[in-house]
């Protein structure tokens, strides 16, 4: 073991509290995670999967890296200045596929070291930004309307729009988070009161991330996505966010994310890179 690194295992609230921690203290435009993505990622399910395996690494009682393994594919953050825990984290991880951020250039040598290389083939995610000044008014279409947002409405909007199956008990640990803020969670509804879409906001300092943001099939292409990001991040720039950041797939085979949200002024500034291991 790297001298002077202490790592810690599981899968509890102390670890995903620690994750939080690096994420918050090394955000910049350069970095890939925001604490709130972290958050939505954690308990979207409702619990970590028994199957994932977590660990964080300590150094001088501060948290250095973390890695979230799911199966064969690694997420990762490290603080730059500690980047020899590389191998120990590959060493720990010991899958095929790692994914990081094209501006982790430290890292992805690091990694490069070890083995793995950048792969092309398949889908990928662009990082998007904009200001917070300017916002349009979040104007809804005739025959919707916001609702304050519940456990029930957020998992059957959440699953219908992303095809899966939320239970309403998963989206009620979403509300139990420490950072959830319910300012930030932004309904909409059919005036008979079925969900229709809806937007989730994270604000960590001056950055707010949108994370989900969907519209049920049949509510689709009438802008219910987009009013509800903008009132989500109007809310976000009440609770002093000056900028917000959003991913959403950059390849070929999904447009109509990016598209949105690029009509809502965002403009890409990086993308997510997949890496592999040599054979």
């Amino acid at each position: 073991m790297t001298a002077g690194y202490q790592r810690v295992d599981g899968a509890g609230p102390e670890q995903l509290a620690a994750m939080r921690d690096l994420a918050g203290r090394a955000w910049s435009w350069s970095s890939r995670w925001h604490p709130g993505e972290l958050t939505w990622f954690w308990y979207e399910h409702g619990e970590p999967d028994p199957a994932w395996r977590t660990a964080h690494w300590r150094h001088g009682g501060r948290v250095v890296a973390w890695a979230w393994a799911r199966g064969e594919r690694l997420d990762l953050q490290l603080d730059p200045s500690h980047l020899a825990l590389t191998a120990q984290l590959v060493a720990w991880f010991g899958g095929r596929t790692a994914t990081v951020l094209d501006a982790e250039t430290g890292l992805i040598g690091e990694l490069d070291r070890h083995g793995y290389v950048p792969s092309d083939d398949g889908p990928f995610f662009v990082h998007l930004r904009r200001s917070l000044d300017d916002l349009p008014a979040a104007a809804l279409p005739d025959g919707y309307a916001w609702r304050p947002a519940d456990a029930a409405a957020r998992a059957a909007v959440h699953s219908a729009a992303f095809d899966v199956a939320m239970p309403e008990a998963a989206y009620r640990g979403v509300l139990r988070a420490p950072s959830y803020r319910p300012e930030l969670d932004q309904l909409i509804v059919a005036l008979d009161g079925t969900p229709a879409a809806s937007a989730l906001a994270w604000v960590d300092g001056e950055v707010a991330v949108l994370e989900p943001v969907g519209t049920a099939p049949g509510h689709r292409r009438r802008g219910l996505a987009g009013a509800a990001s903008l009132a989500a991040l109007r809310a976000a720039r009440d609770l002093g966010a000056r900028d917000a950041r959003v991913c959403a797939r950059g390849d070929d085979g999904y447009r109509a994310a990016r598209a949105a949200y690029e009509a809502l002024g965002f403009r890409a500034y990086a993308r997510n890179v997949r890496l592999v291991r040599r054979a």
